[in-house]
């Protein structure tokens, strides 16, 4: 699905949820299935719990609670640590 860049194409990340993508959007699966949505937001699941991936349908929120303050917890993602750092800048 070609586009013409107004502006650059927003991308929200939701704690312990999905990555909220201004649509529409084509989504290439790793077997290479393309699901496609003309809405004009839509939420990728990240926790591979959905029903309807690569759309989320909230199945993350069965998940047990995190920890008091997620961002010490090992294994998970400090944004801002990658923001001040460059990492998560894609040119």
């Amino acid at each position: 699905m070609p586009r013409t860049p107004e502006r650059p194409r927003r991308i929200t990340l939701v704690r312990n949820g999905p990555l909220l993508v201004e649509g529409p959007v084509e989504v290439v699966g790793d077997d290479g299935a393309v699901a496609v949505s003309h809405r004009f937001t839509v939420a990728i699941c990240m926790c591979r719990r959905s029903r309807s991936y690569p759309w989320c349908d909230t199945s993350h929120r069965t998940r047990s609670k995190p920890a008091s303050n997620p961002t010490d917890s090992a294994g998970s993602t400090n944004f801002q640590e990658m923001e001040r750092s460059g990492e998560g800048d894609q040119g």
